[in-house]
């Protein structure tokens, strides 16, 4: 009986260690509490806009970014639009005609400039906008407009016909380092961009400001708008969050903003966190995708 008993002591503690050592992920609210993923349902319901960012090569982020898809949408009774950084404006066209039917996935591949994980980690949302009927935007300006920005500087998008405007944010567009996270990309770039440094913080704010205006070009009343996005495009309430507030103050935004964490127990970050409305911490040595 004692030899049963210590054994099963043994094993329980071993499954204890196990269970936290393999712990996947840990959601945190703005105060630093643990909260459950079914409070979290019901508080973004609530919302005209959430943002939820990613670490791209993350799969349990992305699984997460589903799971939160599919249980908004049955809170919100179908009242929602969905929306992603990884598609860009111009291909909006052909995002519509897959969704409704008119293009298979491999003519989506071919007329599209998808990401390499498409299959794996948007197409799943995509998929799930086409099953039940939902607008899904491609909220981004073509990349190619940004790379113009990096190198030659905000001034170049003057020179872009009127045509291709409409694929980008209305100009002129405000940049400043008093955006949360800008001047610290400024910063970390330091000599290595040299006199350019701005031109890349420009980059990044042309992206921003154009998603943002995507967001509020298709945002329509009772209807909760859920947006997917690298982190770096909302963490400490800057970028997309930035320029949607600059546009409507009023606007009710949440933030899920993304860390990783190289303790077993998930706590709560300490270095460089400005906590948002939900905060998700992973294992740092999780597998990542690529």
């Amino acid at each position: 009986m004692k030899k049963s008993l210590f054994l099963f002591v043994i094993l329980f503690s071993f499954a204890c260690l196990f269970a936290q050592e393999t712990k996947p992920f840990q959601f945190y609210t703005k105060k630093g509490k643990v909260v459950k993923f079914e409070k979290i349902v019901d508080d973004l319901a609530n919302y005209d806009i959430v943002l939820f960012g990613e670490h791209h090569n993350n799969s349990i982020n992305h699984w997460l970014q589903l799971r939160l898809t599919q249980e908004l949408y049955k809170k919100k009774n179908g009242q929602m639009t969905l929306g992603a950084e990884m598609f860009e404006r111009d291909n909006q066209s052909q995002l519509n005609d897959y969704l409704n039917g008119k293009l298979d996935a491999k003519l989506l591949k071919d007329s599209m400039r998808l990401w390499n994980n498409f299959t794996t980690d948007y197409k799943p949302l995509v998929d799930f906008a086409k099953d039940k009927k939902l607008k899904f935007i491609a909220t981004n300006i073509p990349r190619r407009y940004a790379s113009i920005v990096a190198k030659k500087g905000l001034d170049s998008l003057n020179t872009v016909t009127a045509k291709e405007k409409n694929w980008m944010m209305k100009l002129p567009v405000e940049v400043t380092l008093d955006t949360p996270g800008y001047s610290e990309m400024k910063e970390m770039m330091g000599d290595h961009a040299g006199p350019n440094a701005m031109n890349f913080v420009s980059a990044q704010a042309v992206k921003d400001a154009t998603m943002a205006e995507s967001i509020l070009k298709n945002l329509e009343n009772g209807k909760l708008f859920l947006h997917y996005h690298g982190d770096f495009h909302s963490k400490q309430y800057g970028g997309i969050y930035w320029y949607l507030k600059q546009s409507n103050p009023n606007l009710k935004i949440a933030v899920i903003s993304v860390f990783e964490s190289e303790d077993n127990a998930l706590p709560v970050p300490t270095e460089d966190y400005i906590p948002t409305e939900y905060n998700l911490v992973f294992p740092s040595d999780m597998t990542k995708t690529y």
